[in-house]
């Protein structure tokens, strides 16, 4: 696992990619799914039926804290594990609506697409 630099959230590369680096302002395409590692219960993932992949700009706030520097550096075609701690993720709240309890770890598992 590496720590993703001035945070808690770290990070496997699952698979390499070769293409263009998410960079701080890029738009980045994944594909995603997310599981609460307390539970192993699944909230989210792109590959559900009538789902389509994400796309945000990188490095700007736009998502969680984990996921939007998690995400930093990974390329076109790389697969990456992020384990995003609760003060990084949903906090003491949680976000119930998608069945992520307060103070929960988040697994995402990520496929980059693209990056413009």
């Amino acid at each position: 696992m590496t720590t993703v630099p001035g945070h808690r959230t770290t990070y496997v590369i699952k698979k390499p990619g070769s293409g263009p680096k998410i960079e701080k302002g890029s738009t980045a395409t994944l594909h995603a799914t997310g599981v609460v590692k307390e539970t192993g219960a699944k909230f989210w993932s792109t590959h559900d039926p009538g789902q389509q992949p994400f796309s945000y700009q990188a490095g700007v706030g736009q998502v969680i804290t984990g996921w939007d520097q998690g995400c930093l550096g990974m390329t076109v075609g790389e697969h990456r594990e992020l384990v995003i701690p609760a003060d990084e993720g949903y906090g003491s709240k949680g976000f119930p609506a998608w069945g992520i309890p307060p103070g929960a770890t988040l697994v995402f598992t990520l496929e980059c697409l693209n990056v413009r």
